[in-house]
């Protein structure tokens, strides 16, 4: 089954400084029928004005995973972890018991990012934060793990939750193929372009929320981007 959640109908808000999208309930828009997929709780898609960004603020029990689209994201927080996270790669932030961070946008030009939240299988436990670059090229036409609760993905960056989070980059008329358990929960957005997954058409930032399927075809009908999280 593939339910189609089309960009245009995606709940939001405009602050100015911040336009965002919200694949669910999240913040000012709650919806009680679409409160998460599976253990993937959060999938925001946001648009961050040049100098402008989140001010410290808490988190606890929570991995949140954000994928930086165009521009670059700098990260600061309470353990003293501070990186700058360029489009295209990644940074993951194990709350665990408690941790306050700030992102900022500090280029002269917006920053876009998808940031996902996943329910960790343990709540607690020491905070950690981490960044990694996952270059297009390495990724292009193969589905690549960027994160993962896995032990056997070694390349990824450590999750404390039962899922992993991918990405790839297609040309138009290539294809990638994944074969997840048909009793997870999987989640993929296009960041550009567009593609079918198993017949369905899915544009650019569009969600597609995907279950019982124990095979996935995904074809770019145009040159495409995306990220697709498998969770419990």
């Amino acid at each position: 089954m593939i339910e189609l959640r089309p960009f245009a109908k995606l709940g939001g808000a405009d602050h100015g400084w911040l336009k965002a999208k919200h694949h669910f309930s999240f913040a000012g828009h709650y919806d009680p029928n679409n409160m998460g997929h599976g253990a993937l709780r959060v999938w925001n898609d946001d648009e961050i004005a040049p100098n402008t960004g989140f001010p410290a603020h808490p988190h606890a029990n929570m991995e949140i995973i954000t994928y930086v689209r165009e521009g670059a994201i700098t990260h600061q927080d309470s353990l003293g972890n501070e990186g700058r996270t360029e489009a295209g790669d990644v940074q993951v932030m194990s709350a665990g018991s408690g941790i306050r961070h700030s992102e900022y946008n500090l280029e002269p030009t917006r920053t876009r990012i998808f940031q996902i939240w996943i329910e960790p299988t343990a709540r607690g436990g020491q905070p950690t934060w981490g960044s990694k670059p996952f270059p297009k090229a390495d990724r292009s036409g193969r589905l690549v793990t960027i994160a993962s609760g896995f032990a056997g993905d070694a390349d990824a960056l450590p999750i404390r939750a039962d899922a992993r989070v991918l990405a790839t980059t297609l040309k138009a008329g290539e294809s990638a193929e994944y074969e997840p358990q048909t009793s997870r929960h999987l989640y993929l957005v296009p960041a550009a372009g567009a593609v079918e997954i198993n017949g369905v058409r899915v544009n650019a930032r569009d969600g597609a929320a995907i279950h019982d399927e124990a095979r996935l075809k995904i074809t770019a009908i145009e040159d495409s981007e995306l990220v697709l999280v498998d969770a419990a």
